[in-house]
């Protein structure tokens, strides 16, 4: 048959109709989406079916198949055709004059044609081979011809894909993870491809697939939706541009806009993103489980084996109160009640991202379901719990990105839903508004050493950019929201006003050190006026690289950085009058006092526990008030070794220590001795406290020699290693000679970890210094801890001397 005999055919089949039905489709303005991709599919099944009834006239044993998204019956405007012509291998020259007959009329009407020829036994081992192939038949639907062969099929290629799962769903997996390192986060791009970015409509079918091997299933909620809106734009991108593209350009985002009905092309990208963060967030999930379900089969059947055919418990391993490990996941206790307990999600939070784990979908559901919103302002285990999950470094974003599908994060902080998924239209930034908050976090963990107040640089991180949700000068706006949200969560009045500084000054540094001249002194007066203190300016410096960093590679250089360091110096010899006085020895309560009168008496450690409650902003204190911890005061008659005792035996009960102040006291008149009080803020890292007489017991012991702490703290560890998520900054020990005229200062900044007071108590015992006083904060994961000490004649440390016992220090912290 001639090519002109086969138009001739293609023309009686009717393609001059079917090509005018199809362009009345497209155009019409009262059909789209899912019933306009609905109706195209149907319109070019009828047109198919013509023209192979009048090709296959007396031909058995042959049908006609649509694959791959035809097959899903979600045809684009200018999708390809991908079609299957199946036979059981009877006539192979009528089959070949049949094919002929149905692909020339497609090529002459300019549509795209995947096309193949097969026998049933040709397609399965064809998809055997190729993943790619097999994927497209799982979505195999009949068009025309016999039934009973594509069901045959069908059928076939289904119980192939189940029982080949183990093994190809690890491939599929591969496939995806290629596709995302080349073409990129869809929720990020400026102009990203609608299928293959990470998050688009391949990740969508992936999903269905993994559904159809019955081993795991896709989170379903909004996962249908939006895929149908990433198709709705690749339909309008195919009709604004006449092309079959998926890549969404620029300048053709107005008119995509348009199309579909939107305000303009940065509602549309929210709209992509959003979607594209449902698929990842799935894909995540969905990766996730298949990975738990096959390393299962794979122990499963040795552990029936040792355990006599029984089923095996899930080893579940406490990470902290009401949150426990199973199966490399962070899931809630069994006793866990999101109910009674609002700061569950941020506990849970933070202890999956410092234990690089993620957060269980089951868990975060069971959380948005039924959890409290937390009273205003938040109390201090919230907020602490906050900075912890903000200065977890990368595995933050994961956890985040946990919550936040659940709706979570816009619960705790409502002012998140503006800046949620907006897109940054500025070559320089590579995230949106929200991911790239997180990533400042992320960045400013790293520079936590860094800085005296670590919890303000990781809030004024999250928040620096707040205001881009709003019109105006983002800074300008971000500071009153600032302002609002670290009120809300906590923060007292002075530090709402450093984190409102921050957020409102944030682009100062490098704008100024970039754009101005440094030698004359009222650029520097005026950054000195605008920043007020040493500290804020330290906080400042921290952030300005964080933001820089976590916006691009073009945003941060080297030069950069020098320019900054060098306007930070000369800001700094501005506000050096601002020199920390000495520590005024505050006069002791009646309750330490009575303490320390008891301690002289008997000659050993006397200590109480209270607990510490506040009521919600603007309540009376009620009957039940919600604990924030414990107030541990112990008072202990001086004598060397006390702080690593005590810090030794609450690290042995599992208790961490927020805060702890360690001074000397002066007692009253007529009373001898002198008494080391130490007045600290405790809590259980899971479970309940101790009793306060077995604390002292073992302290008794600790101070007598006959607890050996370090050895004990040595064998749990080995017994329960403590799982390495994060990896932390490694510890500064620094020496500050002008922080005080009567003692030596020597701060240290690390990670918070147990022991960690024991192990700096230790260390300087051993290097025979005496302290005068301690100073020890937790301020979310890190430790930011300053020790006041002198030498045995009780004055400061020479220099040389003092370095010397800061290096020490630094490497034994360090080992």
């Amino acid at each position: 048959m001639t090519g002109t005999d086969v138009q001739k055919e293609a023309e009686d089949s009717g393609p001059s109709g079917y090509a005018a039905a199809r362009l009345r489709l497209l155009t019409e303005e009262a059909r789209s989406g899912p019933p306009r991709r609905a109706a195209l599919a149907e319109l070019t099944d009828d047109w198919l079916t013509g023209l192979f009834t009048a090709g296959a006239e007396g031909l058995r044993g042959v049908s006609l198949v649509a694959v791959g998204g035809y097959g899903r019956g979600e045809l684009s405007p200018r999708s390809d055709l991908d079609l299957l012509l199946l036979h059981d291998g009877g006539d192979p020259k009528a089959v070949a004059a049949l094919a002929d007959r149905l692909w020339y009329p497609v090529w002459d009407l300019g549509l795209a044609l995947d096309h193949s020829v097969r026998t049933p036994a040709e397609a399965r081992k064809t998809s055997g081979e190729d993943l790619k192939v097999q994927l497209g038949l799982l979505d195999a639907r009949h068009i025309a011809g016999d039934l009973g062969l594509t069901a045959g099929l069908r059928t076939a290629v289904l119980a192939d894909w189940r029982n080949q799962a183990p093994k190809r769903l690890p491939e599929l997996q591969e496939l995806c993870e290629e596709r995302a390192e080349r073409q990129g986060e869809l929720q990020y791009l400026l102009e990203p491809d609608l299928k293959e970015a990470r998050g688009g409509l391949r990740d969508a079918t992936a999903l269905r697939a993994v559904a159809a091997s019955w081993l795991a299933d896709a989170p379903r909620e909004g996962l249908a939706d939006a895929r149908r809106r990433l198709l709705d734009v690749r339909d309008a991108l195919h009709l604004a541009t006449g092309r079959a593209t998926d890549r969404l350009a620029l300048q053709e985002q107005d008119q995509v806009a348009a199309e579909l009905g939107l305000l303009d092309a940065d509602t549309l990208l929210r709209q992509v993103y959003e979607a594209a963060r449902l698929v990842s967030y799935a894909s995540d999930v969905t990766w996730r489980e298949v990975g738990r379900v096959l390393r299962s089969r794979a122990v499963r059947p040795r552990l029936r084996a040792m355990l006599g055919g029984g089923k095996p418990t899930a080893e579940r391993s406490p990470l902290a109160e009401g949150v426990v490990e199973q199966d490399g996941e962070v899931v809630l206790a069994r006793a866990a009640r999101p109910e009674r307990d609002p700061v569950l999600p941020l506990r849970a939070a933070a202890a999956a991202a410092q234990a690089g784990l993620p957060l269980s979908l089951h868990a975060v559901r069971r959380m948005a379901a039924t959890v409290r919103p937390l009273p205003t302002p938040w109390p201090a285990e919230a907020r602490e719990q906050l900075v912890t999950l903000l200065g977890s470094g990368r595995p933050t974003i994961e956890v985040w990105e946990a919550l936040e599908a659940e709706g979570l994060i816009t619960r705790l902080l409502p002012d998140w839903e503006r800046v949620r998924c907006r897109p940054q239209r500025n070559a320089v930034h590579i995230w949106t508004v929200d991911r790239h908050l997180i990533e400042t976090a992320v960045r400013a963990s790293e520079f936590t050493r860094r800085v005296s107040r670590p919890d303000l640089l990781l809030v004024a991180a999250l928040l620096h950019d707040i205001g881009k949700g709003w019109p105006g000068d983002h800074s300008v706006a971000g500071e009153i929201i600032a302002k609002d949200v670290a009120a809300r969560i906590g923060f007292d009045r002075h530090d709402v006003t450093v984190v409102a500084t921050l957020v409102r000054h944030h682009l100062l540094l490098v704008e100024t050190a970039t754009r101005r001249d440094l030698e004359d002194p009222v650029t520097v007066r005026s950054v000195a006026e605008a920043v007020g203190s040493q500290g804020t300016l330290e906080l400042l410096h921290a952030l300005t690289e964080a933001d820089a960093l976590a916006t691009g590679p073009a945003a941060w250089s080297s030069w950069r950085g020098s320019l900054v360091a060098d306007l930070v110096e000369r800001v700094s010899a501005v506000l050096a009058g601002d020199v920390p006085a000495d520590l005024e020895d505050a006069a002791p309560t009646a309750e330490q006092e009575r303490l320390a009168i008891e301690a002289v008496a008997t000659g050993s450690p006397v200590l109480s526990l209270r607990a510490q409650t506040e009521p919600p902003a603007g309540q009376e204190p009620s009957g039940d008030p919600e604990p924030l911890g414990v107030e541990l005061l112990i008072a202990v008659p001086e004598q060397p070794g006390v702080l690593p005792a005590v810090a030794g035996v609450l690290a042995m009960h599992r208790l961490t220590v927020r805060t702890a102040e360690l001074r000397s006291l002066t007692l009253p008149d007529g009373v001898d001795g002198t008494v080391l009080l130490l007045n600290w803020r405790v809590a259980a890292e899971y479970g309940s406290l101790p009793q306060a007489a077995r604390l002292r017991a073992d302290l008794v012991r600790a101070l007598d020699g006959s607890l050996d702490i370090a050895g004990r703290l040595a064998e749990r560890d080995a017994a329960y290693p403590r799982r390495r998520g994060v990896v932390a900054p490694p510890p500064r020990v620094s020496v500050h000679p002008a922080a005080s005229r009567l003692a030596t200062v020597i701060e240290v900044r690390s990670q918070d970890a147990p022991g960690l007071l024991f192990r700096i108590g230790s260390a300087l015992e051993d290097a025979s210094v005496q302290m005068r006083s301690a100073h020890v904060s937790t301020l979310g994961a890190n430790a930011v801890d300053a020790f006041y000490v002198t030498g045995p004649d009780g004055a400061p440390l020479p220099g040389d001397e003092a370095e010397s016992v800061a290096r020490k220090l630094e490497e034994t912290l360090r080992g």
